[in-house]
């Protein structure tokens, strides 16, 4: 019986005195749940965002992505006869400079508002002047097909001593401030001893598991070595601690706007220089009349082309 009269209800319940307010009632909780409905769709958006903003990033700055145009900042003079193979900054608007050919290598300090050659010491005729780089008051150049080099006073150019190197051949060259990196033509970077002149490691240079040939003229900028690739426009941006590109640098409006206006005969690029104190970045050619000062400025657009036909030719079977 007790179940029973507990589950039927013989008269309808009486109308509750709380009824008589929860219009008001019901009002502010559609009202709050409108708000914390809104503030629910703001989040979203806002973490949805930062979810996409973090992702292009991430890809952005993936190493293997990066990929550079340049913007011409500057123009200087440029010796249209010097067969550029290593180039420098100093300072005070000062380039030191190798030149290569036999019978017109030579060494060189050059004015880079001018162009001027303000010193010079040639070469001779069996020499072929290739990879320059400054450590402390010592200008230190390799030679191409040879095992030596020259080290010269930096300001008594007529004042040097031959050295041996242990690289196959000699063509390009860089310092950090306590070894020189060196190329020859191959896709082995190079670390050499600077007191010594031994090399100590040697790495070979990789982009997405492919070696990297033709290393050529070498500059360090921004704690990385930069190469020229030869017989390309492109630069390649090297780890030094384990030899992968870290990115490319695509630079083939300066030679074709050269070669558009000039009508002559121009090499290729040739010549990296980097004013660490000014952060200013140099590029020049082989016979080219133009030295420009560039910026550069990560490509955002997706890339029409294929890098490694772009930027790595095959290795070159020197004899």
């Amino acid at each position: 019986m007790r179940k029973k009269s507990n589950t039927r209800r013989l008269h309808p319940l009486p109308q509750q005195p709380s009824m008589a307010i929860s219009s008001p009632f019901l009002l502010h909780y559609k009202k709050i749940s409108v708000l914390v409905f809104l503030i629910i769709i703001v989040c979203l958006i806002v973490f949805l965002n930062t979810a996409s903003r973090n992702e292009r990033v991430s890809i952005s700055e993936a190493p293997l992505n990066q990929l550079y145009t340049v913007e011409v900042v500057n123009e200087f003079p440029h010796d249209p006869d010097a067969f550029t193979q290593g180039l420098l900054y100093a300072e005070n608007d000062t380039l030191f400079e190798s030149t290569g050919m036999h019978g017109a290598s030579s060494v060189r300090k050059v004015t880079l508002q001018t162009g001027e050659v303000k010193a010079i010491q040639k070469m001779q005729y069996s020499d072929f002047g290739e990879g320059l780089t400054l450590l402390s008051d010592r200008l230190i150049q390799i030679t191409w097909r040879q095992s030596t080099g020259y080290i010269y006073d930096r300001h008594n150019l007529s004042k040097f001593e031959k050295f041996h190197h242990g690289m196959p051949d000699g063509w390009g060259l860089a310092t950090d401030g306590k070894v020189l990196f060196g190329s020859d033509g191959s896709s082995t970077l190079y670390q050499i001893d600077p007191q010594t002149m031994k090399v100590v490691k040697k790495q070979i240079v990789n982009y997405q598991g492919d070696e990297v040939h033709r290393l050529n003229e070498l500059e360090y900028v921004y704690d990385e070595v930069w190469a020229n690739i030869w017989m390309t426009d492109c630069i390649a941006r090297i780890s030094h601690t384990d030899g992968s590109v870290l990115g490319w640098i695509l630079l083939h409006n300066l030679r074709e706007g050269l070669l558009h206006n000039l009508k002559k005969q121009i090499d290729v690029l040739n010549g990296i220089a980097w004013d660490s104190d000014g952060d200013r970045l140099f590029v020049t050619g082989k016979w080219w009349p133009k030295l420009y000062e560039i910026k550069l400025h990560r490509l955002k657009t997706p890339f029409n082309g294929d890098i490694k036909q772009i930027c790595m030719p095959p290795a070159f079977p020197f004899s």
